[in-house]
């Protein structure tokens, strides 16, 4: 790759390279624009997919004016060949979000997920991995203003911490979540460029940047394995809408606009309408994985022994098969334990072929125009319908809840009398489409409807928040990941369902995936060091024996806790807010779900507009009222927190709003203020 000259100031070749580089994108985008889809196409059908590629790859070429189209540089001691380096041959190479070339085909920006990228976040003076010497850019809006050098060859030089990185993590944001390309850490990078084959757990506390590495995960994937990731697909599993509405932008960013996002609800929504609610006891029962086993006694309940020969009559002859022998058909493919379905299909050939055998002994000569008739034949249709009907998913779990004998003969030995008293509905629908179905129902749902039929299956899964699944929806999420690989990301001290997992062991063996391997990251880059030791006060109460995240960040300041009169609480937390928004960022004012409506009352009050959760921030309008039990994956600059006993209290049991209080308390990025009239929890309230 052409180096720019080194001059007195850097800066004027590098700033160059950014202007030609920029060009050099825009005519790559020129060049797609141009073609004519006329001269390809045979039809139209081709026609709108070829337009939609090119729209795709347009949006993919977008020059984002304030994201750096490079961030660093990599000048090596060697010539690295040009496999690893996007066809290029060279010894300097400057790393970026993409790829981008020139006219020639030369790449001007190496896409950070090339093999030549990885030592700009792997090398180190210990192993600096043939790099001579690594450049780090610092940029104000999208112009490239500062550089910072690591000569890694230089025994001379000492370690030092870089200020542009530094910078870069504790930058101020307004705005949804960005990517990190710039500031992936060695332990972070391994996670990253781990292959597709192999499913990987990440433990993450607050401020390890786990969300990131998953993300940047996907879009590795992508650009290393990116046929086979196109044909089998991808998809981000979010815990709500609010996340994933925070983290949409960071792919699309990279260049990758084709993963898909969505919740565990929206997965297993589709076959009905969820309208109702269960109480905590009643979903915690649904979300245990001995449900699976009821539902699969339940539908294997419908297979029945014939007790009659099956007769076909084809002309002028009658060919019967004996009912015992058509038993041990449907012992066979009980045996092979294979979906519902599949047999159901599978049992008029069984019975064809055996009609066939007999026309063949008798002297016929049967081809498979004849058994596929034979299979279709009204006395082989009326046998299978009365011993292996077919089983529409919604309606058996709807008898399953609310036929008491039906739910007993199906659960005995699995569920105790009262666990199934919790499950059965207090009125029962007359139909599925009247049923109040709640979330767990659905689940229930999917994992019938795949005993009834297989789930298609995608090539890599990311699952976020994934403490908080029930071992019931680990298996959904398992079923699209059957045949594929997953990234699984979570903190167990941030656990805060009623069917929270205490262990990664037995959540990776409900996904399917026991053999994945489970990273911890430990390390925090966000939350300032103050805060975290702070909130792990509640460790020991909440997930003991966790290790707490040790923050790389001194921010001193940063933790400011304020006690009030009960009277003067909401008058406290405005001024607070105020106190905040005189910083540069963004604020998350997090309160109890119940206290709220009583926050927005008192914020507009004093003229001040609050967001809502998933609602796009702007240098206008950066103050978001967020319910604590939408906090999770959230990040804000600045965080005031509304009456921790309130938190706590808003849940079911003490653990989980300890957990809920925990998630809190680990949002702020720059600064926490606590706001309390009421007692702190004892944990919190602990001497320093």
């Amino acid at each position: 790759m052409p180096a720019h000259e080194e001059t007195r100031n850097p800066l004027v070749g590098e700033r160059a390279h950014l202007a030609e580089s920029r060009a050099a994108l825009r005519a790559m985008r020129e060049d797609v624009q141009a073609l004519d889809i006329r001269d390809v196409t045979a039809n139209w059908v081709n026609a709108a997919v070829l337009q939609a590629q090119i729209d795709d790859r347009i949006k993919a070429l977008a020059d984002l004016t304030h994201t750096p189209l490079f961030f660093g540089r990599l000048d090596y001691l060697h010539t690295v060949g040009a496999q690893d380096a996007e066809g290029s041959e060279g010894e300097q190479f400057y790393i970026g979000r993409r790829h981008v070339h020139d006219a020639h085909g030369d790449p001007m920006v190496i896409d950070w997920r090339a093999p030549v990228s990885q030592p700009f976040y792997q090398a180190s003076r210990n192993n600096p991995l043939d790099v001579d010497r690594r450049r780090r850019f610092g940029y104000t809006g999208g112009e490239l203003t500062a550089y910072e050098d690591e000569r890694l060859s230089d025994p001379s030089e000492t370690e030092r911490t870089s200020k542009l990185l530094q910078a870069e993590i504790e930058r101020p944001r307004v705005g949804p979540m960005r990517d990190i390309v710039a500031t992936i850490q060695p332990e972070q990078d391994e996670i990253v460029r781990s292959g597709l084959g192999g499913t990987v757990c990440v433990q993450g506390g607050p401020g390890t940047g786990k969300t990131a590495v998953g993300l940047h995960r996907v879009a590795y994937l992508l650009y290393a394995h990116r046929e086979r990731l196109a044909r089998t697909g991808t998809l981000v599993i979010g815990p709500n809408r609010s996340f994933l509405h925070y983290i949409e932008q960071v792919l699309p960013t990279l260049g990758e606009l084709e993963v898909k996002q969505a919740t565990v609800e929206d997965l297993v929504a589709a076959r009905v309408e969820v309208r109702g609610t269960d109480e905590a006891a009643a979903a915690v029962v649904k979300g245990d994985a001995r449900m699976a086993e009821a539902l699969r006694r339940a539908i294997r309940s419908h297979v029945t022994p014939p007790t009659e020969p099956v007769v076909v009559v084809r002309g002028s002859r009658r060919w019967r098969v004996p009912a015992y022998e058509v038993e041990e058909m449907v012992g066979e493919l009980l045996a092979r334990d294979m979906r519902y379905g599949a047999a159901h299909e599978a049992l008029p050939q069984r019975i064809a072929h055996a009609v066939l055998v007999r026309m063949e002994e008798a002297g016929e000569a049967p081809d498979d125009r004849v058994q596929n008739a034979v299979a279709r034949n009204p006395a082989v249709k009326a046998a299978v319908k009365a011993i292996w009907p077919a089983v529409e998913p919604a309606k058996l779990v709807l008898r399953l809840l609310t036929d008491a004998e039906f739910l007993a003969a199906h659960a005995e030995g699995l569920l105790t009398e009262d666990e199934q008293k919790r499950i059965l509905m207090a009125k029962p629908a007359r139909s599925v489409k009247s049923a109040m179905w709640t979330a767990a129902d659905a689940v229930l749902i999917d994992e019938a409807a795949d005993l009834v039929a297989r789930t298609h299956s995608l090539g890599h899964v990311v699952i976020d928040e994934a403490q908080d699944l029930s071992p019931m929806q680990y298996r959904a999420v398992g079923r699209r990941c059957s045949t594929g690989s997953a990234t699984v990301l979570g903190d167990l001290a941030q656990g805060t369902t009623p069917w929270s997992t205490e262990s990664w062991e037995r959540a990776l063996f409900h996904l399917g995936k026991a053999d994945a391997v489970v990273e911890e990251l430990t390390a925090g880059f966000r939350v300032p060091r103050e805060v975290i030791a702070y909130a792990s006060r509640l460790l020991p109460a909440i997930s003991p024996g966790l290790a707490a995240v040790e923050s790389v960040r001194e921010t001193p300041g940063s933790l400011d806790v304020r006690e009030v009169a009960p009277e003067a609480l909401d008058a406290a937390v405005v001024a607070a807010c105020e106190e905040s928004l005189r910083h540069e960022g963004s604020i998350g004012l997090i309160a109890a779900d119940a206290r709220v409506p009583v926050l927005a009352g008192a914020l507009a009050a004093a003229g001040h507009r609050s967001l809502s959760p998933g609602e796009e921030t702007t240098a206008d309008s950066r103050l978001t009222l967020v319910p604590a039990s939408l906090a999770k994956g959230l990040e804000y600059d600045y965080v005031v927190l509304d009456e921790p006993a309130a938190v706590v209290d808003g849940e079911p049991d003490e653990r989980t709003g300890l957990r809920r209080l925990y998630v809190a308390l680990t949002r702020a990025v720059s600064g926490l203020v606590v706001v309390h009239a009421a007692p702190l929890p004892d944990h919190l309230a602990q001497d320093d």
